[in-house]
């Protein structure tokens, strides 16, 4: 079996392919035609517990179709080498947003035979009271209705980070109710994730956690599912992400509409105020309520990313004393997902480092370039590449596998060192098939794309195939639902810890942060192949 990128390799990259149960390889355009041939040594591979060998083709550069065979007769998917790859899995990949959206009906005009009526439009009641919010729009977080702040913030954080980073990337329209109006399309689409979260502040300041249900409504269409809407108590984690998120929102939006950048500048600055009044306040599920809790009991990261972004808005200087204070503790300066999110501080650093304390931006600098030689590393001492050992392998496998290609590319940017760029590639080879499962974790993208993801609409909606664009979780070597769990995937290797089953939620889920990096990830990518 030879695994490949299933979607495309970029003519002038590097190009790797891995083998297993075989010793030698053939490459064939699409008239069949040999390309290329070699023999390849597989070595014992411990993620996968497969012994793999990893095949070096970058000499094809001929834009075409292309697929291998190896010598025990196995044929593998069929690929393409282009110019400018990934085009249509970028769009597919940020208009899943669209398909998550909360509040509206989508048309068929923009959702195809994926249309479908209005959802959750009623008022949201305050946990414990019985004050009413209007609460319309947002997107729902993951494969169920829950709208979370500090998922949804992380998200709209990856998308806006890089549309600052390589704003050409963004021409294009995603063919959504706003596009034409002057706005980049990236941006209509996060605001509607952005407005929903204005509605989550209180007038002090405080910003609410979560907005779900008491528990997870059944595999029915959102607009079928009238399970009454609370919404929970308000944390220090909320709050922190949101006025960073604000602020960033408030820069990218202030050049098409100054009103809307100003309105979310006026939020990010009254949630830094209710943090600066509030230095202990995190969050717990509350005990009646049994959705996606979101729970961190440390909030050092979150506030050191807030900080950093309401001095870029603000040049108030007492949040450069602010994050001078958190760096002092021990903080992850390069993590970029739900929970850890130190490193988009440092993506809000680098973004405006002339207006940085050098000192504090050479710490980052330096930092985020010791990771990226660890994961450069890592990826080197395995066949697929993939900057990965077996305990990576949890839930979200396929989020930690993309923040890497995140953090690779980012060092490309800081150092110019082409490695980072190849192996952040490989990440993303590792995402759309070449891994030990032989499929591609994006649906509609690659011959053996997954497609039954745990995803209400997809299973409630009767139409055979998925929505395209949407990121599976991955690999889970502590699976724990009805499909895949500890004894039906017993003596996998953790690569190997994955069913394509919508009732597995631990290896299978959907999630708006899982597609987001994968965003980023194109962006920078597709910047280099123009």
């Amino acid at each position: 079996m030879i695994s490949v990128n299933q979607v495309a390799y970029e003519s002038s990259a590097v190009k790797h392919a891995t083998l297993r149960g075989a010793t030698h390889y053939i490459l064939h355009d699409a008239k069949d035609s040999i390309v290329l041939e070699g023999d390849a040594k597989p070595v014992s591979d411990e993620n996968s517990g497969i012994d793999a060998a990893c095949i070096d083709f970058s000499s094809v550069t001929e834009a075409g179709e292309y697929y291998f065979t190896d010598d025990s007769g196995d044929k593998s998917p069929r690929f393409s080498i282009s110019e400018t790859p990934y085009k249509n899995l970028f769009r597919d990949a940020i208009r899943m947003l669209y398909f998550q959206r909360c509040g509206m009906a989508l048309e068929e005009k923009y959702a195809g035979k994926f249309a479908h009526a209005a959802c959750h439009c009623g008022k949201a009641r305050i946990l414990g009271t019985e004050r009413f919010i209007e609460l319309g729009g947002g997107w729902h977080d993951a494969g169920d209705y829950g709208r979370y702040v500090t998922a949804g913030a992380v998200a709209v954080a990856h998308l806006l980070y890089a549309y600052l980073g390589k704003p050409e990337a963004f021409e294009l329209s995603l063919d959504i109710p706003e596009s034409g109006n002057g706005i980049p399309d990236i941006l209509n689409e996060c605001r509607w994730e952005l407005d929903w979260m204005l509605k989550m502040q209180e007038e002090d300041g405080s910003v609410h956690h979560k907005a779900t249900s008491m528990h997870f409504a059944d595999f029915i269409m959102p607009e079928e599912d009238d399970l009454e809407v609370v919404v929970t108590p308000v944390s220090s984690l909320a709050a922190a992400d949101f006025a960073a998120i604000m602020s960033l929102a408030s820069r990218c939006f202030e050049k098409y509409d100054a009103a809307l950048a100003e309105s979310y500048k006026a939020a990010a600055l009254k949630a830094g105020e209710w943090l600066q009044a509030n230095p202990a306040f995190l969050f717990e599920n509350p005990k009646d309520v049994h959705t996606g809790t979101y729970e961190d009991m440390f909030d050092a990261d979150e506030r050191l990313w807030a900080a950093a972004e309401l001095f870029i808005l603000s040049g108030d200087r007492k949040w450069i004393f602010e994050m001078r204070r958190i760096l002092e503790l021990r903080v992850s300066l390069t993590a970029l997902g739900w929970a850890d999110v130190g490193g988009l501080a440092s993506l809000a650093v680098f973004g405006a480092r002339e207006s940085f304390p050098e000192d504090l931006v050479n710490k980052l600098k330096g930092t985020w370039l010791e990771e990226a030689d660890r994961l450069r590393s890592v990826a080197e001492g395995n066949p697929y590449e993939l900057a990965f050992h077996p305990y990576d392998f949890r839930w979200g496998s396929n989020m930690q596998v993309l923040c890497n290609a995140m953090e690779l590319l980012v060092a490309y940017e800081l150092s110019g060192k082409e490695s980072y760029r190849d192996t952040a590639r490989f990440q993303l080879d590792y995402l759309l098939g070449r891994n030990a499962m032989d499929v591609s974790y994006v649906t509609g993208h690659g011959e053996r794309a997954f497609r039954d993801p745990h995803n209400r609409p997809t299973v409630a909606d009767g139409i055979d195939e998925p929505i395209p664009g949407y990121v599976s979780g991955g690999p889970n070597y502590r699976p724990g639902d009805t499909a895949a769990n500890k004894e039906t995937l017993a003596g996998r290797g953790a690569m190997c810890c994955y069913v394509d089953d919508w009732r597995s939620y631990s290896t299978n889920e959907i999630t708006i942060y899982w597609n987001s990096p994968l965003v980023f990830v194109l962006a920078y990518l597709l910047d280099s192949s123009k």
